[in-house]
């Protein structure tokens, strides 16, 4: 098993293309479409890349695996799809808790539907799932989100928002339906109960005080050094520690663009009479 990752500077994501170097046979994990709000334009240079490397290795892509319903940037999955049909959109299937949380805010007509159905297959905890040769296990781990998933590939587990480098500690979780309870769970009974040689790769990479980009670590290392949740932080150091961290945070820069495309499975709002394509945004009024 081989497995590239990409960095996207703008949104400081991580993607990961995992794939069997006999087979060919191929997954992506949270790839990334470019959107520049100012300028109101979505474009494919990430994709690009994506699928270039794709292409010239000789690659089988079987399934495009969402992480969650991600808040900061828009998933390139059905743009991904659009190039390679035969590939299965899959994400948890807690995404419907997402949903219907979200279909009454963006107030659309008609409305969002609520069962996952814009995706190809839904995901549950414990499952394991075949991509073509690849194999991998699926560990529910909420609380930065609802519908949060790690996939497990051998000794390789893509945390996404849920576990990221010990500098950076966990994913916020004052989104909706988000809890710091939760994700101490999560990370404490489905993560650091892996055979600490486990590498761990983080779906971003915020380079702390400037360092260089790192993106993998270990259920060791995560133990030792994760400064928000190590291997002797209690259930109640972790709430106060996450709320504290999370009561200085801003919303994410693309917070409902993003979450009108991937609550879709990373397709954009249908065009209305005029031909134009539109993003909503609640206003709030203090």
């Amino acid at each position: 098993m081989q497995i590239n990752h990409f960095f996207d500077c703008q949104t400081s994501t991580l993607t990961y293309v995992v794939y069997d170097e006999d087979s060919r046979d191929t997954v992506v994990i949270d790839p990334v479409l470019d959107f520049e709000p100012s300028s109101a334009v979505v474009s494919r240079v990430n994709l690009k890349i994506l699928k270039d490397f794709i292409q010239d290795a000789g690659l089988t892509l079987r399934m495009i695996l969402e992480t969650h319903v991600h808040a900061d940037h828009l998933s390139a999955a059905y743009f991904l799809k659009q190039a390679y049909p035969q590939a299965k959109i899959a994400i948890s299937q807690a995404v419907t808790v997402v949903q219907k949380f979200f279909r009454p805010v963006f107030h659309e007509n008609p409305p969002l539907a609520g069962d996952g159905s814009q995706f190809d297959r839904l995901l549950h905890h414990n499952e394991t799932v075949m991509a073509g040769t690849l194999s991998f296990k699926v560990l529910a781990t909420p609380g930065h989100t609802p519908a949060c998933c790690s996939f497990l590939f051998g000794d390789a587990l893509f945390t996404g928002d849920a576990l990221l480098m010990p500098d950076s500690g966990t994913g916020r979780c004052d989104f909706p339906r988000g809890s710091a309870r939760q994700l101490y769970q999560s990370i404490h009974d489905n993560i650091y109960t892996l055979p600490n040689f486990t590498r761990i790769f983080v779906g971003h990479d915020y380079q702390p005080q400037g360092r260089e980009l790192s993106f993998c670590s270990s259920v060791d290392e995560e133990q030792a050094t994760n400064y928000l949740l190590h291997r002797h932080t209690t259930l109640s150091e972790f709430i106060a520690a996450r709320q504290r961290r999370d009561l200085n945070l801003s919303p994410p820069r693309l917070f409902y663009p993003s979450l009108q495309v991937n609550l879709r499975g990373g397709r954009l709002p249908e065009p209305e009479k005029n031909n134009f394509r539109y993003f909503k945004t609640p206003l709030f009024l203090k």
